[in-house]
């Protein structure tokens, strides 16, 4: 089956084509194409994503990108098209969803709508990226939990089975990658601020820098649920009492920002792997490519014998490759798209 996937939840503009075979039980898939036109140097410029302008980009970028990978796959023709029909900013998601009527129309194919969300989900099922080579897909455990961190969601998962999933946990405000940004502006760092932060945060890490003690928030509360705010305040009042005036000021706030971020999010993990007594946890979304996050689930699933999914990095952020996995497993909500719909506050 060759599928089509199409990626348009917020300022990236994702589209790839995967073709998928099975044998023996073993899902495969031939990456034949996967472009991404990124609005990064716009975040950059204006100092984040504004839908408006977002929205735009989508629309001139949409036929561009696809012009690019038919021709990287000499027009082959596909089966289904997945698509991205929410979580996301609703602008954006109608780009993505009126191109993708037309070509339904067009090709005479049908459309997977997909959630967003569980194609970050899906993402650390595959265990490599290159482009035209078969990859086979890591088998979809029977007893997991997901833990999904990005710019919009800080979620924990518990997997019922394939497409039957319950958010037992999520932020209560902020999410993390949501709070990454927000401080990295209070220290006058690029965006996007995640990376940076981080950069930093490893640097006073290597050179034993830790100082300061921010909050933990809802480390101890007995639910799964998250907190970011408090923490990006605590930023924010600790820069007005002390303000920045070096190098080391930075790394120091960087530092004890991301420990005590994580630190809560790995709690939160390990007292969901205990209960439900989770043999595996598949790790999603853009802050997923966290270095920090990665090494202290690696140190903690070492500990305690559950296996950790990680999503390639190059499939951490936005893209449309998670999109076409997802519409693979649910092909069975192909549809004529009459009904399709943005749903920007999308639930898993």
């Amino acid at each position: 089956m060759i599928i089509l996937g199409i990626e348009t939840s917020c300022d990236d503009t994702a589209l790839c084509v995967v073709e998928f075979t099975e044998e023996n039980g073993k899902i495969s898939c031939n990456i034949l194409a996967n472009a991404v036109s990124s609005q990064t140097e716009l975040g950059i410029e204006y100092g984040g994503v504004f839908p408006a302008m977002a929205k735009q980009e989508h629309i001139k970028n949409l036929p561009i990108v696809y012009d690019y990978i038919t021709k990287e796959t000499n027009n082959i023709e596909i089966d289904a098209i997945a698509l991205t029909f929410g979580p996301g900013l609703e602008p954006c998601l109608w780009t993505g969803i009126t191109f993708a009527k037309e070509l339904s129309d067009k090709l005479n194919v049908p459309i997977i709508p997909v959630n967003h969300m569980e194609g970050h989900l899906l993402s650390s099922l595959l265990p490599e990226f290159a482009v035209d080579k078969k990859i086979v897909l890591k088998d979809f455990p029977d007893n997991a939990i997901s833990l999904l961190v990005s710019g919009g969601h800080t979620q924990i998962i518990k997997i019922n089975k394939l497409g039957d999933y319950e958010i037992i946990g999520e932020t209560l405000d902020d999410a993390v990658g949501e709070a990454f940004d927000k401080v990295a502006r209070m220290m006058d760092l690029p965006y996007p601020g995640g990376p940076a932060i981080s950069k930093l945060a490893e640097i006073g890490r290597s050179a034993g820098i830790s100082q300061l003690k921010f909050p933990r928030p809802m480390l101890h509360s007995k639910d799964y649920n998250f907190s970011f705010s408090g923490l990006k305040t605590a930023v924010l009042y600790h820069i007005r009492d002390n303000p920045i005036k070096s190098d080391e000021d930075k790394v120091a706030i960087a530092r004890e920002f991301e420990d005590a971020a994580i630190e809560v999010i790995i709690k939160k993990i390990m007292q969901a792997i205990e209960e439900f007594g989770s043999t595996h946890l598949l790790l999603g979304g853009g802050v997923a490519a966290n270095k920090y996050l990665q090494s202290e689930l690696a140190r903690v699933s070492n500990e305690n014998g559950f296996i950790v999914y990680y999503p390639v990095r190059e499939i951490t952020g936005d893209n449309a490759l998670m999109i076409a996995i997802a519409g693979y497993f649910h092909q069975d909500k192909k549809n004529s798209h009459q009904d399709l719909k943005a749903d920007g506050n999308l639930k898993l």
